[in-house]
């Protein structure tokens, strides 16, 4: 018997556009959730933002968010557009939606106008700095990986803030949403609940925030901001890029243990009793002197010597990898991360990134590439089912 997707039947009305709405009902999609991506009529902006393109000829930054999706074109500037978005958002389950506070009511799609219509229905709205005080505030990625604080603990201790390579801080509210959902959809099929749907609100400031973990709690804990520490960890030593006789390699020495076995190697076993290095909290405050010994032995030998050898003996030890090399790891590894999709009517294949989730039954299936804009006009849920008064849509 084949295995029932866990999310098989759930109907998704994705008003969301670039990434984090769309990464989240992406996520979604991969466990069997019906997602029709609703566009206008020049569809997700993120269509135009190239090079780079896949074979296909698509914005690889498109793509890499909107497989296993549907795509309708809804002009919700006149009646005709609202009308089917209508349609679709309340006979939907989730409706996800990531535009400006205020706009989906601005065209009667509004998420109490929604549930009032069908209040089985789980509305998500992802903001970038809430939809009170904050709602004027423009959501993009950058400007809250600024006035979130990522940036002032990110880059080199006597260099300019940086912010993440990759726009994390929206990757960051597209799993919340997920999250969000899945909490909402299980307490309105509970048995023993009411039976209706919740509204779910994230943003991408609180979310950052709640991801600083460490960093948050120790300036909650003293009132003093940490500052940037380039690649070295705040409380932990040695943690930090390090260099040898060719390329970089990070060391993540996180217990004494650990230490005592990296110094022996390193052919410096007298280190361990050092009291400048004898525990962590000694090695992280003579961080720099801690450096300059280590990296005098580093220097000595190649950075695949020094990564065989303490990993061999249990030092996390490796070199910094670029992303082919990573996939190229995972691969070594059997961890599967890339998935390929056949195109179709001779059309060339999709290669994506493996959804992260693994399940052992009923786990992510990959179905169909990312949607052509508009490619399914006339598209109706896949899984017809009654509403309570009888009727299907």
């Amino acid at each position: 018997m084949t295995d029932r997707a866990p999310l098989r039947g759930i109907r998704v009305a994705d008003f969301s556009r670039v990434l984090a709405g769309p990464y989240a009902t992406m996520l979604l999609a991969d466990f069997g959730a019906d997602v029709v991506k609703i566009e206008s009529p020049e569809g997700d902006g993120t269509r135009q933002w190239s090079p780079p393109v896949d074979a296909r000829g698509d914005a690889t930054y498109f793509a890499a968010v909107n497989r296993n999706k549907r795509s309708v074109v809804c002009d919700l500037a006149t009646p005709e557009g609202r009308a089917r978005a209508w349609e679709l958002a309340t006979t939907a389950d989730v409706v996800v939606e990531n535009l400006r506070p205020g706009a989906m009511a601005s065209f009667g799609l509004g998420a109490d106008a929604l549930r009032s219509a069908n209040p089985r229905l789980v509305t998500c709205a992802i903001t970038g700095f809430g939809s009170g005080a904050g709602a004027a505030l423009p959501g993009y990625d950058l400007l809250a990986q600024a006035l979130g604080g990522l940036m002032s603990i990110t880059g080199p201790a006597d260099g300019e803030p940086a912010k993440a390579g990759v726009a994390l801080v929206d990757v960051l509210a597209g799993m919340n949403a997920v999250t969000g959902i899945l909490l909402a959809l299980r307490a309105r099929d509970d048995p023993d609940g009411d039976g209706l749907g919740r509204h779910v609100e994230v943003d991408l400031l609180t979310g950052l925030l709640s991801a600083l973990t460490n960093q948050a709690a120790g300036t909650l804990a003293t009132g003093t901001p940490p500052a940037r520490t380039g690649n070295a960890h705040p409380s932990i030593a040695p943690y930090a890029l390090f260099r040898t006789a060719d390329r970089p390699i990070v060391l993540a020495v996180g217990t004494d243990r650990q230490f005592r076995t990296l110094v022996r190697l390193l052919g410096a076993p007298e280190l361990a009793d050092d009291p400048r290095f004898a525990a962590n909290p000694d090695r992280v405050a003579h961080r720099d002197a801690l450096t300059a010994v280590l990296e005098e032995r580093l220097v000595r030998a190649s950075a695949a010597h020094w990564t065989d050898v303490l990993a061999d003996a249990g030092v996390p030890a490796g070199p910094v990898h670029d992303i082919a090399e990573a996939f190229a790891l995972a691969e070594r590894l059997g961890l599967p991360s890339v998935v390929e999709l056949a195109g179709e009517d001779g059309q060339a294949p999709s290669r994506s990134v493996a959804n992260p989730i693994r399940l052992d039954r009923g786990g992510a299936a990959y179905r169909t590439p990312p949607p052509r804009l508009g490619e399914h006009a006339d598209a109706a849920w896949l899984d017809p089912r009654p509403d309570p008064e009888g009727r299907t849509p």
